[in-house]
């Protein structure tokens, strides 16, 4: 369980922030931080598993309206091949309840996972951002990253 529990940190910390964005482009810029709530793997046979996962998560920016709490669910695909792929969802709202949604990804092998807004309330109506995350550190109970995009 433990290794399910690491595997589903790095997959919401990858999910609270994915989707591609050129590193010239950034105007946003932040961390994130995930706690565990739940998890649980199948191992369909050896090496081929799913893992889900739920994580309480917190994005904080200094140069964007990006503060913000909520969730995280997401799940990560390990093949015979022993390559791992994380996917996931996240909402968050601010302190006036105004909401965003975004979906993310880390792609097997990959260094950076990337995320995509897709919907929001109130301040973050009408946005598109998207950008790229990596993490920092990850005991499998407690994720922190950091992350980078467009937020225009």
């Amino acid at each position: 369980m433990t290794k399910s529990k690491t595997l589903s940190c790095t997959v919401l910390t990858i999910a609270t922030l994915s989707s591609c964005a050129i590193a010239y482009a950034d105007n946003c810029s932040g961390r994130v931080n995930n706690v565990a709530i739940t998890s649980d793997a199948i191992e369909v046979s050896k090496g081929h598993s799913i893992s889900v996962f739920s994580a309480h998560s917190v994005a904080t920016s200094e140069n964007s309206i990006n503060n913000t709490a909520g969730k995280c669910m997401g799940y990560a695909l390990t093949t015979p091949d022993g390559k791992t792929r994380l996917v996931g969802v996240c909402a968050r709202k601010n302190k006036d309840g105004d909401s965003w949604s975004d979906e993310w990804s880390l792609e097997a092998g990959a260094a950076r996972g990337t995320w995509k807004m897709s919907g929001g309330t109130g301040v973050f109506a009408g946005k598109s951002w998207s950008g790229w995350w990596e993490p920092i550190s990850d005991d499998g109970k407690v994720f922190m990253g950091r992350w980078g995009g467009n937020c225009n």
